[in-house]
């Protein structure tokens, strides 16, 4: 299952699209499993910006704590 497609950014429009075309062209084919190459392939890039993007709030969260724990420190310091 992924999230909704409809908001993602361009990352990954090329699988998006490829996804969208493949349930096109065979109605019946997306629910026998014709399909899941590119599913899978999508799965993965949306995998793949999610990490990224996990990654880097962790990042900013750990930068924001330092900072609010040195400010806590010279507040008790005054």
């Amino acid at each position: 299952m992924h999230p909704q497609l409809s908001d993602r950014k361009l990352v990954c429009k090329d699988f998006i699209e490829a996804l969208e075309k493949c349930h096109a062209t065979s109605t019946w084919g997306k629910f026998l499993g014709v399909c899941n190459r590119q599913k899978d392939e999508l799965n993965y890039c949306l995998r793949t910006e999610r990490v990224a993007r996990t990654t880097h709030n962790r990042e900013l969260a750990i930068e924001r704590k330092a900072k609010a724990d040195q400010a806590l420190k010279e507040f008790h310091a005054l």
